[in-house]
């Protein structure tokens, strides 16, 4: 067993480094690691982080790890947070904090990139209408606010990019994550220079500053001496193309066409797979591209755990009390009904929104608020799942609940009891580290991830049913109701 060969798959999210060791060939969990981010400003509406803090979580997670592990390790790879803006100049020095994907300073570029180029031309060229998450509004910002730092901008990078690139010193990424720029045809894949010429002017001087899109199935490089150091890892270790969160989500639950996924995490997605691309012109489907070849229809919103965990800190409860509280809540007519916009909002658009809270009582209890919160962020992504089928997309087969919020039993049973059918939570929580285990996997033995996810015992988990005599689309309704009531939008 000492000379088992490992692969290692990264997962870097916005506030936290997991590492996961898997066995090439069986895709068995031999440790896992994980570590904090700092150096983070988030004041609403300006999120940033130091790229800095990714790489210094990165070595305390591998710290962390034995000798003996460390020196079986083949491969690894890097599935990060999706959006954010890294800027690096010539000699390879970050130029300011990164722009992360819920930073939404960069809302009117992103509506001025619409109003000159028409949604409906948006979702034709590369499957999506950007918002202010978006990595193309991000730059237009700084290009805006700060445009000292436009001449001395040599190289653009989304997270996983850097981290890749701090790994093997190639400038890469992949047509997953590429896909969430604004500047990436997925459906063609190929950079679509016309959009990066909306945020850049001449995208002539701007193509080369751009990284490599790998496949899915290509290797980044070989980790250098000074990453390998730093990790402890040998200098043969290959570095797989890296990926999206949520590309390596659905790797690591081998997602099939028709499966869908709720991800509850600091912010909320809805997603599937498909064989074909995805092209929504009312904006709220993202037409992603996948890890395998394929496409990842998705709809995200901005606000999930964040909204319990601060509703439980208004009650004085952690997140696991706030979870009691909701499950203990009375089953009497009419509770309340929040709308969980408290950063504002991604899908619906409406970055200036606040949260809101209907139907109180002086009867109204902590529990009824604390069922509130959790409902309304399932409920919004209830909704998403209806906007993939609006756009054409099967998502009749299992649903599949994952993220830090699927630890929750509120979490879990009230999905269940929205949907009215069973839901399915993972065994192993961590698939976004898996989905890059899978990854690096692949590049490890030249085989295709798609290969490596159909042999490892992928998607397997809890089946959560719904409780009988609880009606789950009566409080979609009333949450549907009171959304379009205090925030109309053109499509209701």
């Amino acid at each position: 067993m000492a000379n088992r060969a490992l692969v290692a798959g990264v997962d870097s999210s916005t506030q936290s480094t997991k590492v996961e060791l898997r066995e090439i060939d069986s895709g068995r969990l031999v440790d896992r690691t994980s570590a904090p981010h700092t150096h983070a400003c988030w004041e609403p509406p300006v999120s940033e982080q130091e790229p800095g803090t990714w790489w210094e979580a990165l070595t305390a997670c591998f710290a962390q790890l034995t000798d003996a592990n460390r020196s079986n390790v083949a491969a690894m790879s890097v599935a990060g947070q999706q959006h954010g803006l890294v800027l690096v100049d010539e000699d390879g020095t970050v130029l300011r904090p990164a722009k992360l994907w819920n930073d939404t300073t960069s809302a009117p570029q992103a509506r001025d990139l619409v109003a000159r180029h028409s949604a409906e031309q948006w979702a034709e060229r590369c499957g999506s209408v950007p918002l202010a998450s978006f990595t193309i509004a991000k730059l237009a910002w700084v290009l805006e606010h700060e445009p000292e730092l436009g001449d001395r901008i040599a190289q653009i990078m989304l997270p996983h990019d850097w981290i890749t690139w701090r790994l093997t010193g190639a400038h890469v990424t992949d047509r997953g994550d590429a896909s969430g720029t604004g500047w990436f045809d997925p459906a063609r894949n190929e950079l679509a220079d016309d959009l990066l010429g909306l945020a850049v002017g001449d995208p002539d001087n701007w193509l080369t500053r751009l990284p490599r899109v790998l496949a899915p199935d290509t290797a980044a490089g070989a980790i250098t001496p000074d990453a390998a150091a730093a990790l402890g890892l040998p200098e043969s270790v290959l570095v797989g193309p890296g990926t999206g969160d949520n590309m390596g989500a659905a790797l690591g639950l081998g997602l099939k066409p028709g499966d869908a996924v709720i991800s509850l995490g600091t912010s909320g997605t809805a997603y599937s797979v498909s064989r074909t691309p995805t092209s929504d012109p009312s904006g709220a489907v993202a037409g992603f591209a996948d890890a395998a070849g394929g496409f990842l229809p998705l709809v995200c919103t901005l606000n999930a755990t964040r909204v319990t965990d601060t509703v439980a800190q208004w009650l004085g409860v952690d997140a696991a009390g706030l979870a009691e509280l909701a499950l203990a809540a009375p089953s009497g007519p009419n509770p309340p009904i929040l709308v969980p916009y408290f950063d504002g909002e991604r899908t619906p658009d409406l970055p200036d929104a606040t949260g809101l809270v209907a139907g109180l009582r002086n009867d109204t209890t902590r529990e009824e608020l604390a069922l509130a919160a959790h409902d309304g962020v399932l409920c919004g992504l209830f909704d998403g799942l209806d906007a993939l089928r609006a756009a054409g997309v099967d998502v009749g087969g299992t649903l599949h609940l994952i993220g830090g919020g699927a630890r929750s039993k509120a979490y879990r049973l009230r999905a269940a009891t929205l949907h009215g059918e069973s839901v399915t939570v993972p065994d192993d929580d961590e698939t976004v580290a898996v989905g890059a285990a899978v990854q690096a996997a692949a590049v490890a033995t030249n085989r295709h991830p798609a290969e490596v996810a159909a042999e490892w015992p992928l998607g397997r988990g809890e089946q959560v049913e719904p409780p009988s005599g609880i009606a789950g689309d009566e409080v979609r309704a009333r949450y549907a109701e009171l959304r379009q009531r205090s925030f109309p939008l053109q499509s209701d």
